[in-house]
């Protein structure tokens, strides 16, 4: 089986929708995209430097209109699986077939634009947890009184809450485990962007949503969901409950899947994908990065892609899902 991944916050790099500005009415696309969005994405992806990038506002839209781009040059009638880590949700939504493209890079905007203003509320970060027992990892993110925003698998946690904490946190981090502070706005997935996730909430209640064509796994617990209303909702929920990507990774190694294509801007979701199913094993990974990437991600669709019947979308890790739901959730 073969699945296609969008890629979250944190994956983006200057310059990498530039190659793709090539492809006929590619610019036309995005500047569309561009009103819905409230931002130039396509300014900001060819000439932007890291910085403001990095800003959740602008980066959010940017990233789902880079997965949506490079997924129209792609047979996704023949993929059976899709799935997004954080914002990417939203492009794996329409990829799914559940929300229009241009309703999924309106959301997007609503998210990045609501999410940055929520940060601005209160001093607010975010820390990466490497290595560890997760166990103690996950108590003591706890006692430090701070969130699992993140748990990405691959010994890789993600503590959210207050500066104060996040720094007592690097002071006395788990046993065997390093805490590397990222540059980001806020504490997110976190209930400091409860108001984000309300004002998300108004804006996703305009749309009619469509139960996905395809196999659509849930951040929230990894399950496959199947209803397009219950999807929007866990969209919106997203917003203040932590992305359990180890989950969906466990759901990828249940379904069989034996194929990966990562849409751009590529290589976090993979390398995640390469370290945690070493041990069960490690699907054929295409990274899509440019358009010359095209031709590679087209033959592993062809040699591994089908459509999938309604009938057969089951959860693939219910029992999982339902003992570790809520573990380390806000």
């Amino acid at each position: 089986m073969l699945a296609v991944l969008c890629p979250g916050q944190g994956s983006q790099k200057p310059g990498f929708l530039t190659p793709w500005l090539d492809l006929t009415g590619a610019e036309e696309q995005l500047r569309r995209w561009s009103t819905l969005a409230g931002v130039d994405l396509v300014r900001l992806g060819t000439e932007a430097d890291a910085d403001e990038i990095r800003d959740t506002a602008r980066t959010q839209p940017l990233l789902v209109a880079a997965a949506l781009l490079a997924a129209e040059h792609l047979p996704m009638a023949e993929v059976p699986l899709t799935a997004g880590h954080s914002v990417g949700e939203l492009g794996a939504a329409a990829l799914a077939g559940v929300l229009p493209a241009d309703a999924a890079i309106t959301l997007a905007g609503v998210r990045g634009q609501e999410m940055a203003a929520a940060c601005a509320l209160e001093p607010t970060g975010m820390a990466a947890v490497l290595g560890g027992d997760a166990d103690e990892v996950i108590d003591v993110i706890n006692g430090h009184g701070l969130h699992a925003a993140n748990r990405n698998g691959a010994g890789q946690f993600v503590a959210a809450g207050a500066v104060a904490a996040l720094d007592k946190l690097a002071a006395e981090p788990p046993a065997k485990a390093r805490v590397i502070r990222l540059k980001v706005a806020g504490a997110f997935h976190t209930p400091y962007m409860a108001p984000a996730e309300a004002a998300l909430a108004t804006a996703a209640a305009k749309i009619t949503p469509n139960d996905p064509q395809r196999l659509l796994l849930s951040n929230l617990d990894g399950t496959v969901v199947d209803d397009g209303r219950e999807l929007v909702g866990r969209l919106v929920r997203q917003v203040t409950a932590p992305v359990r990507w180890d989950l969906c990774m466990a759901s990828l190694a249940d379904l069989g899947v034996t194929g990966v294509i990562e849409l751009p801007p590529a290589g976090t979701l993979a390398g995640l994908i390469k370290r945690e199913l070493k041990a069960t094993g490690v699907p054929e990974i295409v990274t899509l990065n440019t358009p010359d990437d095209l031709p590679k991600a087209r033959d592993l669709i062809a040699r591994l892609g089908r459509q999938v019947e309604r009938a057969s979308m089951l959860s693939p890790n219910a029992s999982h899902a339902e003992t570790d739901r809520g573990e380390g959730s806000s």
